[in-house]
């Protein structure tokens, strides 16, 4: 298995889904992802390291920020995940010819939709960080933050998407490679332009942003050329760039559901932050530290749900439904016990994993009983992404979406809302785990009714 394992990382051998058993090649596919998207995380991660050195306000308005550039990207992202399941489908079915349409009229849209939202953003930066209620203080912090992400949109989506696209394909080495040399990039870049050391210029919070659209832009600029030199596999062609209205027509049908459940998520996270705005500023501070902790929980889950997709498209593809079902069954089963111990583990350590981020005692306590409450969930986080990640793979991206509603908009947020004039802001913490442990409920229940009408 070390052997198999020093393959895959050296990207010589291609992971083959379609074929053998599932708990190994899913082992392959998912691990590259979970560290590529606990690379995403480090962003969020140093931001918020190095701008607790500078201000409570500096990091309230990246807690603000966050929520707001996940929805803007999630906005078009439902593009990007129909194409990787065109891709896997494709890929499955051997048809080299229309894997490359697939990838390359992805590319077009998404760059097309990126440039629309980016400039939407910029211009309503302000508003809308207003309109989540942020303090007079946090909201020119914040604002310049999220103008610097909104012109470099392209950039900051566009890695995303090569992500997408080659983890269709099976490839999940060489985005994770990519990967990290950006987050390597952007730890060099952060503290260098937060507080001007040497001769750069002390731009602070807006120095955060710049040094995460630079070294995205740069991950960006390699993924270009990897997928238009064809050197991994997977080829994107200009010739096939011309626009296809039935192809656009096919990506929108299949994508628009998937974008509806991340904005949904996305929305409901903006929604919890009203109501977290409703306290102080050292609530609103830690919510955005633990938020960033759930992201690294939340993304690897994510990430081996994105792989069970990928897995469970190509094999509908081939034809092959049963072994598509058990690949969710395999994946849940692992990620169950995995997030578990790690929820087991900040629970026991929340209030040292918090100090890691401020060093005020009041944010510490306030995000220590949060990531406490939250940790007991963990697992179940991981179920209902995986299940989620396979209705998406039998094309059930609309049923995905409606099971996300339910969990957050029916459950998470009344409860939120509700909870907090007997509770305060444990209500809300509460409010997490309870939609994290009743969603995994409802999106296997869901998935086994729909992977049986596959038959």
């Amino acid at each position: 298995m070390k052997s198999k394992l020093r393959q895959i990382f050296s990207g010589d051998t291609k992971v083959e889904l379609t074929e053998g058993g599932i708990g190994k090649p899913l082992l392959y596919l998912s691990l590259p992802v979970v560290i590529s998207n606990l690379l995403q995380v480090a962003y969020n991660i140093v931001d918020v390291f190095w701008l607790g050195r500078v201000s409570t306000e500096a990091l309230a308005a990246v807690g603000f920020v966050f929520p707001v550039i996940f929805f803007l990207v999630s906005l078009g992202i439902g593009l990007s995940i129909a194409g990787s399941i065109f891709v896997a489908q494709n890929q499955g079915k051997s048809d080299s010819v229309a894997t490359e349409k697939a990838a390359s009229q992805t590319l077009l849209y998404i760059s097309i939709f990126s440039v629309l939202i980016g400039i939407t953003g910029y211009f309503l930066s302000e508003q809308v960080i207003t309109l989540l209620g942020a303090e007079e203080d946090v909201i020119p912090l914040a604002t310049d933050y999220l103008q610097i992400v909104s012109l470099g949109m392209i950039l900051y989506f566009g890695f995303s998407v090569f992500n997408s696209l080659m983890r269709g394909y099976g490839d999940t080495v060489t985005p994770m490679l990519i990967m990290g040399g950006s987050v390597m990039l952007n730890m060099v870049l952060d503290p260098l332009l937060i507080f001007g050391w040497s001769f750069f210029p002390e731009l602070g919070v807006e120095g955060a942003a710049l040094a995460t659209i630079i070294s995205r832009g740069l991950g960006f600029a390699v993924g270009l050329y990897i997928l238009f030199s064809g050197v991994k596999g997977l080829k994107v062609s200009l010739s096939q760039m011309w626009p296809d209205l039935g192809y656009l027509k096919r990506t929108v049908f299949l994508g628009a559901p998937a974008s509806l459940e991340i904005v949904t998520r996305s929305l409901s996270v903006n929604a919890i932050l009203i109501i977290v705005g409703m306290f102080s500023t050292p609530v609103v501070a830690a919510y955005g530290i633990v938020i960033r902790i759930y992201s690294a929980v939340y993304l690897p889950a994510i990430a081996v749900s994105r792989s069970v997709e990928t897995m469970t498209a190509q094999n509908h593809g081939a034809g092959k439904v049963g072994r598509a079902e058990k690949a969710n069954a395999v994946a849940s089963k692992y990620i169950l016990g995995i997030l578990s111990v790690l929820g087991l583990f900040c629970i026991i350590f929340a209030s040292p994993v918090l100090s890691l981020f401020s060093s005020d005692p009041e944010v510490i306590a306030i995000g220590s009983e949060f990531l406490r409450i939250l940790g007991l969930s963990f697992g179940f986080v991981g179920v209902k992404s995986i299940y989620n990640g396979g209705l998406r793979g039998i094309e059930r991206t609309f049923t995905s979406a409606m099971v996300a509603v339910v969990t957050l908009w029916v459950i998470r947020i009344p409860f939120a809302y509700l909870s907090v004039d007997f509770m305060g802001e444990t209500g809300i913490w509460w409010a997490f785990t309870v939609s994290n442990i009743l969603g995994a409920v409802i999106g296997y229940l869901v998935f086994k009714k729909m992977i049986g009408r596959e038959y």
